[in-house]
């Protein structure tokens, strides 16, 4: 087998790696010395796979949603890379990854030679046959991270007009997942063990509004249980859904939304590990010389809040990646930038919705505006207090000028005494600071 050598090397090639690839051509690289390992296709936009990807009309498909276009930024096609002399080696998994000697090995035995690596490995989901539940492996359970899982589901949905689906889990997957195959005639269930959805970021009063609208859409919502089981008929396919409450819900697709975790094991050992990611500094540098880590699998520090967090989200991935360029091409030439100084962002759209969080999610919490499920336009928020300051807000519905003003007070963090005229005043407190 031939090895190669590049100056730079990503492994990976998730959205981490496409935003990468565009700060170090704007930074300046020659032709040849950056290479991108993925052993899937050319970097793309992965939020599309939940939403306009599975919509029954108008569905978004490669080549259009190629980084850089979720940013708003130039669509980077596999030619891109050929014209910035970035060489695309795809199909390609590594197997092996020796920092000592900076060799990467793919499954296929070829070896790969750096000088500077970029992980960028991202996540895998968690998959219900990690935890040995009974017929798991059935036909059409499928699990959503790559293009490969979105075209399965789409030909599944085809294939099962008109049938039953049920998703398992109550988090982003669940409730986009949700409402794109009802969209698509599929006839809906969501099962999750948690008292309500999304717990990680949602309060009970932000929740209540979702599941009722989800409710109002005929989907249909079972709470405080888990999947335990699949039976599946005698093509294989699955059938229906065992809960641990006794229950048995028939279904034709189920998608399993429970989580996922960072691809470190290649590393496992040699470099420094925190909070079930890579550790790094503000410049997503690891501990060891030349090697960083960006987007999921990098546990950096939040400097906003003076801790060290770890963070799965694209907006993360998109931003960790250009700092860590930056970093390096700064350190080739002498400079300094300033540290990364990151403001946790989230967002999601399904249905007619579409809401954004920004800050941190602890404290006290105060509602406000219209969240009547019934509503023919709500809009509503929330904030959350922390020492007398808001750390975080939350807004269904805004416009681009409320969401940049909720993402002013995340920042700003104002200082605010009574919070019955934080609930009273709602987004108008926002918009004055």
């Amino acid at each position: 087998m031939v090895e190669k050598s590049f100056k730079y090397v990503i492994v990976g090639g998730g959205v981490a790696a496409g935003y990468a690839a565009r700060e170090f051509a704007k930074q300046g690289v020659e032709p040849g010395e950056l290479a991108i390992i993925s052993k899937a296709v050319a970097p793309y936009e992965r939020p599309a796979l939940s939403k306009a990807y599975l919509f029954p009309a108008g569905t978004a498909r490669l080549p259009g949603f190629h980084v850089c276009v979720g940013s708003g930024g130039e669509r980077l096609a596999p030619e891109w890379y050929k014209e910035k002399g970035i060489e695309l080696i795809l199909s390609t998994e590594i197997v092996k990854a020796d920092l000592a000697t900076k060799t990467l090995t793919s499954a296929a035995g070829a070896t790969f030679k750096y000088q500077i690596l970029i992980i960028a490995t991202g996540s895998t989901v968690i998959r219900l046959s990690d935890f040995g539940v009974q017929g798991a492996d059935a036909k059409n359970i499928f699990y959503l991270r790559e293009i490969d899982d979105a075209d399965k589901l789409v030909e599944a949905i085809k294939a099962k007009k008109n049938g039953k689906a049920v998703i398992v889990g109550g988090g982003y997957i669940g409730l986009e997942l949700s409402a794109a195959l009802k969209i698509n005639n599929i006839d809906v269930s969501m099962v999750y063990p948690e008292p309500w959805c999304m717990p990680r970021l949602f309060t009970a009063g932000i929740a209540a509004f979702y599941e009722g609208y989800y409710a109002n859409k005929g989907i249909k919502i079972i709470k405080g249980t888990v999947a335990v089981g699949f039976t599946a008929d005698s093509n294989g396919e699955v059938k229906e859904v065992k809960l641990k409450d006794g229950r048995v819900l028939e279904a034709d697709i189920v998608v399993v939304g429970v989580g996922g975790r960072p691809l470190t094991t290649l590393f496992k050992g040699q470099v420094e590990e925190e909070k079930g990611g890579i550790k790094t500094d503000a410049f997503f540098r690891t501990n060891v010389p030349e090697v960083y880590a960006v987007g999921d699998v990098a546990t950096f520090p939040l400097k906003l809040y003076n801790e060290l967090r770890r963070v799965e989200h694209v907006d993360h991935a998109r931003k960790s990646a250009e700092q860590a360029v930056k970093a390096i091409k700064s350190i080739e030439e002498g400079k300094t930038i300033d540290e990364y100084d990151y403001l946790p962002y989230f967002y999601s759209r399904a249905f007619d919705l579409s809401w954004q969080f920004y800050g941190d999610n602890v404290g006290d919490t105060v509602l406000f505006g219209d969240n009547d499920p019934k509503s023919p336009n709500p809009k509503f928020g929330s904030y959350w207090i922390n020492d007398g300051k808001v750390v975080g807000v939350f807004l269904e519905g805004g416009s681009p000028d409320e969401n940049k003003a909720i993402a002013k007070v995340a920042r700003v963090q104002p200082s605010v005494q009574n919070l019955d005229q934080l609930t009273e005043e709602g987004l108008s407190f926002a918009s004055k600071i």
